[in-house]
């Protein structure tokens, strides 16, 4: 599904967006919660040679969500999207993650997913909660972390308003890193955005 469908709830967050991952992912990678060796200096390799072609690190990031601004969007970062980020930004100061940095990434036992909202109110964000749901089943986060209060966007005092992000942590023992997956951000404001997620389009 490629489109949006859009519900008022009296603020500017979406009660539901329905999207696909874009970005760098690609149909034949998968969610990689051991990487093998071979992998490991692949991806390294591949930040590196990001970093020469003037590729910044944000732009590796494997995004998902609206294109348009004041729209929703967010990035996931697994074990492998986090290597090949680093490898990236060291390799823009000439240097290489070492054997300690690889180890501390592989070792992290959690999905990281970032989202940006927008809402009407400077706190929309606070106290905000994240979902994820895998063939009927409920995968709740280890952690999440919001903006307490949201920056100002271009357009304020018109809406939207404000922006701010909302960071969720999920156990990779929970999930299955193949399945089609459902994202969803439950504002304290009211009303919820959600995400559709193919977990076997990135790595």
């Amino acid at each position: 599904m490629s489109g949006a469908r859009r519900l008022p709830v009296g603020s500017w967050l979406l009660r539901s967006l329905f999207v696909i991952l874009w970005g760098i992912a690609d149909s034949s990678f998968a969610i990689e919660v051991q990487p093998t060796p071979e992998q490991i200096q692949s991806t390294v390799e591949r930040g590196k040679q990001a970093s020469g072609q003037g590729i910044s690190p944000d732009q590796l990031h494997a995004w998902f969500g609206a294109v348009e601004d004041f729209s929703p969007r967010g990035f996931i970062m697994t074990k492998l999207g986090s290597l090949l980020v680093m490898a990236n930004h060291l390799s823009l100061r000439s240097l290489s993650p070492s054997e300690q940095d690889i180890a501390q990434v592989m070792a992290n036992d959690n999905l990281l997913i970032n989202v940006t909202l927008y809402g009407d109110r400077v706190n929309f964000a606070a106290d905000s909660y994240v979902l994820l749901e895998q063939a009927g089943r409920t995968v709740k986060p280890t952690s999440v972390r919001f903006d307490a209060r949201g920056d100002r966007t271009a357009v304020w005092p018109q809406q939207p308003a404000y922006r701010a992000k909302v960071i969720a942590q999920f156990a990779y023992a929970e999930l299955d890193p193949h399945a089609k997956t459902m994202l969803t951000v439950f504002p304290s404001s009211g009303g919820q955005v959600s995400f559709e997620l193919d977990f076997a389009r990135i790595e």
